[in-house]
């Protein structure tokens, strides 16, 4: 899938305090670019570090319909291709850990391995968490 997106490098846990100024650069710049954008989602994708104790490269971003030239920080990127894990979380966001070790756990059962990229899809938004719903992708090697 396209993105429009900003990249921050973001201490693994700190997500929560990293993604709204990024992503309101995006719908700012989405809001001067009439046509790029559909009805698409807002999409985290993770660039895993190859250890915990490193910062990771995150791209937070909102679905596009078509690639376009960069513009400040806002950059075009797309989630890889390939086999993946999914699973869809429905509930509040402080509860998304469930769901991440459920895949975890899936992929350690299935001696699966991780191909260092993962991504969010953030469902639409409702006051009620019961409606909420993201769905987690994990790409495999």
């Amino acid at each position: 899938m396209k993105l429009a997106a900003v990249r921050r490098q973001v201490a693994i846990g700190g997500v929560g305090a990293a993604w709204r100024p990024a992503l309101d650069k995006v719908w700012d710049f989405l809001r001067t670019k009439p046509g790029l954008r559909s009805e698409g989602h807002n999409v985290f994708l993770y660039h895993h570090p190859a250890s915990r104790d490193l910062p990771m490269d995150v791209d937070f971003g909102v679905e596009v319909l078509r690639a376009f030239e960069p513009e400040g920080e806002v950059h075009a990127v797309e989630t890889p291709a390939g086999e993946a894990a999914a699973a869809v979380h429905v509930g509040s966001y402080d509860r998304m850990k469930e769901t991440h070790d459920a895949i975890h756990a899936w992929r350690a059962a299935n001696r699966r391995t991780f191909a260092g990229k993962s991504w969010e899809i953030y469902g639409d938004w409702s006051d009620d968490p019961a409606k909420l719903e993201t769905t987690i992708v994990y790409l495999l090697k």
